[in-house]
């Protein structure tokens, strides 16, 4: 199950960076190639249990460059960034909703679902057409994923 689809050129850019980050024990969260402007951009998710720092980002930054240097994946020039997923990350595959069994998430909708267009609550599970969750009002609610914008962890901040 994935909500965002992998193009040709993301798909070879997570094969080829896979392999570094599971070398330096860091996980690969999530690998975006996308247009802003005039630029093209590679940006490289990583994470870990203890967080990420810039010191991390520049580990990963010095051999994912080199091997985007020898194999030249990308034909046209671009800005490659690595940074931590974040807090409120977008869980996009199936191994991210399964790692995010019973955290507290945020929905947002394509189009207004009975008056609502986002809802939070907690991730019970998810497959290929579906995701399952526990309402602030302790009801299951089940939305289609075709009906879903994204679906981010939700970090409340006091």
């Amino acid at each position: 199950m994935k909500l965002k689809k992998f193009g040709a050129t993301e798909q070879r850019i997570y094969d080829l960076v896979k392999p570094i980050t599971d070398e330096l024990e860091y996980y690969l969260w999530d690998v975006c190639y996308e247009k802003e402007g005039a630029m093209w951009y590679l940006r490289i998710f990583i994470d870990r249990d203890e967080g990420i720092t810039i010191e991390d980002c520049e580990k990963v930054t010095e051999p994912v460059n080199k091997i985007l240097d020898e194999t030249d994946p990308i034909q046209q020039q671009y800005m490659l960034e690595v940074g931590s997923a974040g807090l409120e990350r977008d869980l996009v595959k199936e191994e991210h909703f399964e790692v995010c069994r019973g955290d507290k998430v945020r929905i947002r909708f394509i189009r207004s679902i009975d008056g609502e267009k986002e809802t939070a609550a907690v991730l019970k599970d998810a497959d290929k057409s579906s995701v399952t969750v526990i309402g602030e009002d302790g009801e299951e609610h089940t939305y289609q994923l075709a009906d879903i914008a994204f679906v981010r962890l939700w970090f409340e901040f006091e």
